[in-house]
């Protein structure tokens, strides 16, 4: 497996709120049952491909998160029937990701009912690691989360804490829409994220039961985005 089996994936697909101190921080409504969103292919950022880019006007924001690789087609899922067993199962492998968000752009949308297709798709707004194989990561729910701005720790916790678990995530999305083979999942951040400018470096980690995994190690510059756009309100 390789960047190319991750990047290339249909779809990616990313559920939000799902760490409780994660929606306190942001004071949003804690959800009664998955929702999620999806991300452009175009804002897939592979380590050593540049820069994360920053437009003009916008206040990003850094949500390191686990992600998973479905190794099967999932449609129309049972929720009262499908196990985590089943879950795990269906999963090929993992990746770290970066859910960047374009909060002030994210919030105006809110504001006044509209997507967030804006706020979550900029070029560069899902830095990714390499695939990783899943012997790496036997439990899913055993893996420590880490991301850092200019050396100092910014989010650090477990996934331990999700509040929807992966069975649920994954009966939830495929009662909506198909889940291809090769499509990525994001599972969501956990608390400490803030924003990130021109000229900082994050660098994201992961690890399993206590050990860190090279392969999801993250380092990337900050840049201004170049071209035309520029944050106005709707």
């Amino acid at each position: 497996m390789s960047f190319n089996y991750v990047k290339n994936a249909g779809k990616f697909l990313c559920i939000g709120r799902n760490y409780v101190a994660h929606i306190k921080e942001l004071n949003n409504k804690q959800p009664s049952q998955p929702f999620f969103f999806l991300k452009p292919s175009s804002s897939v950022l592979l380590p050593k491909q540049g820069p994360i880019l920053v437009p003009k006007g916008v206040s990003v924001h850094h949500e390191v998160e686990l992600a998973f690789v479905v190794g099967k087609e999932l449609k129309n899922l049972d929720p009262e029937t499908f196990t985590n067993e089943q879950a795990l199962d269906a999963i090929d492998g993992y990746a770290l990701a970066i859910d960047l968000t374009a909060r002030n752009v994210q919030e105006e949308a809110k504001k006044e009912g509209l997507p967030w297709t804006i706020g979550k798709g900029f070029d560069t707004f899902l830095p990714l690691s390499p695939f990783i194989p899943k012997s790496a990561i036997p439990d899913p729910y055993k893996v420590d989360l880490s991301l850092s701005v200019n050396g100092t720790v910014k989010q650090n916790d477990s996934t331990n804490l999700m509040i929807f678990p992966i069975h649920k995530i994954l009966s939830t999305m495929s009662s909506v829409m198909t889940i291809q083979k090769g499509d990525v999942i994001l599972t969501g951040t956990p608390k400490g994220v803030s924003a990130i400018v021109p000229g900082d470096k994050v660098t994201a980690s992961l690890s399993y039961d206590g050990k860190r995994i090279e392969e999801a190690n993250l380092e990337f510059d900050v840049e201004q985005k170049p071209g035309p756009y520029a944050f106005q309100e709707t």
